[in-house]
């Protein structure tokens, strides 16, 4: 394509910002040879880090953690400051932000957008040449506009950032946005820009009319998260991308496409991702992720789903995220430990275990949530790697306490329903 538009135009010079790809930023470095034309790849400026100024801060540090990036970025633009201190007295109010969602808790309507004829005509297309694709774009409302990313911003700001804070790690069966603010998808396309949404929930806190844990809470996501997670992919790559720390080799399942599973978490979490091109970001770590992670699937496949199912995923936000922080495949550049979880925590978190043929509270068995023993499983199969981990000091610790019969027939029912879920 750009060979076409340099004829088509009669262009002497080909001036481009900077993608957000590694293989795409090869391709780009062989332009001006490929074409004979000068090529200016100039900084992507819709980011509050600059590339040279992550990699000023991460120069000589022994390890690379988002909580001290954090604050420096705190520091730099001087949001929830007072001082030279962090309002409130904490960086961070993540503690304050993991509440299960209350049953008869009243649930905010979203903006959806109705899609303009450019749209229809592109959903035509993609039904005519991608009968089989996996997502369903009946239910397309994406924002497409400047002005309607806007207006998604504003109704998240007014109508959704009081109840983010508290109930950000929440899920609900057949509710798929709860109080997130699902501008991902503008903040990496560029409809929206990062310091004017984080400004316009400082605005609400100087209103009143959101509390300091939300706005600290989203602010973190976009301030520290974000800038972080970009800094360190375009560090580390192109080797960070061929790790894996656990040698994990099994393939996908087949309902990671289709989302039919007994198993009711992945069942919502996929469908939800099937109707909408996204997931939250809990859906997305500690269900799919979390289940990638506990049955040892090769990072690379998890990876390319991850890439090419959510509307929000460009490589430098995806990778770093599904690698790091969901599949430990880097070893902890980006998390300090493998976030594994049991069937408990996603019983503590959402209602899902309510409907699923699956127990939580049930080990082994017919009945037992596959999360349970594929979670000591996973301990085991990764004991020679993990152990040292300071992170999972008392998971081992409960592991060596385990009866050997009971740790046998967990890796015997482990076998077994991954011989049978994940085979090619």
């Amino acid at each position: 394509e750009v060979e076409r538009a340099l004829h088509r135009h009669g262009c002497e010079r080909i001036v481009v910002t900077e993608p957000g790809e590694w293989r795409v930023l090869e391709m780009m470095q062989e332009w001006a040879q490929r074409f004979d034309v000068p090529v200016e790849i100039r900084p992507d400026d819709r980011f509050l880090c600059s590339l040279s100024e992550f990699r000023k801060w991460a120069d000589g540090r022994k390890s690379l953690r988002m909580e001290f990036f954090y604050r420096e970025m705190r520091r730099k633009t001087g949001w929830l400051m007072e001082d030279g201190q962090p309002l409130g007295g904490q960086w961070n109010y993540d503690a304050e932000n993991r509440k299960s969602l209350p049953r008869e808790i009243s649930l905010p309507s979203r903006d959806r957008f109705e899609p303009d004829k450019t749209t229809r005509d592109v959903m035509k297309m993609v039904e005519r040449r991608f009968p089989d694709h996996f997502g369903e774009l009946d239910a397309f409302g994406w924002a497409v506009t400047r002005d309607d990313a806007l207006e998604a911003l504003d109704h998240f700001i007014t109508a959704c950032l009081p109840g983010f804070g508290d109930y950000q790690d929440a899920m609900k069966s057949g509710e798929d946005f709860l109080f997130h603010s699902l501008i991902s998808p503008y903040l990496n396309i560029g409809l929206l820009l990062p310091r004017e949404v984080c400004e316009a929930a400082l605005a609400a806190l100087e209103r009143e009319k959101a509390p300091l844990a939300a706005v600290e809470g989203f602010v973190r996501q976009v301030l520290g998260w974000r800038e972080f997670v970009r800094g360190l992919y375009w560090l580390l790559m192109p080797d960070y991308a061929d790790g894996n720390f656990l040698d994990a080799k099994r393939p996908l399942p087949d309902f990671y496409w289709t989302g039919e599973t007994d198993m009711n978490c992945l069942r919502e979490a996929i469908g939800n991702t099937r109707r909408n091109a996204y997931a939250h970001h809990i859906q997305r770590l500690m269900v799919t992720g979390n289940f990638a992670l506990l049955a040892g699937i090769d990072p690379a496949r998890v990876e390319v789903w991850y890439l090419l199912v959510y509307i929000d995923a460009f490589e430098w936000v995806e990778l770093p995220n599904t690698h790091g922080m969901a599949l430990f495949a880097d070893g902890g550049v980006l998390a300090s430990k493998p976030y594994a979880a049991s069937g408990a925590y996603i019983n503590r978190m959402s209602d899902h275990c309510r409907d699923c043929r699956f127990k939580p509270r049930e080990k082994l068995g017919e009945s037992a949530c596959p999360f349970n023993y594929l979670y000591w499983n996973f301990l085991i199969e990764n004991e020679d790697r993990l152990r040292s981990n300071p992170g999972m000091g008392l998971a081992y610790r409960n592991l060596d306490r385990m009866e050997a019969e009971h740790r046998n027939a967990v890796r015997e029912q482990a076998a077994g329903f991954l011989a049978e879920r994940l085979s090619e």
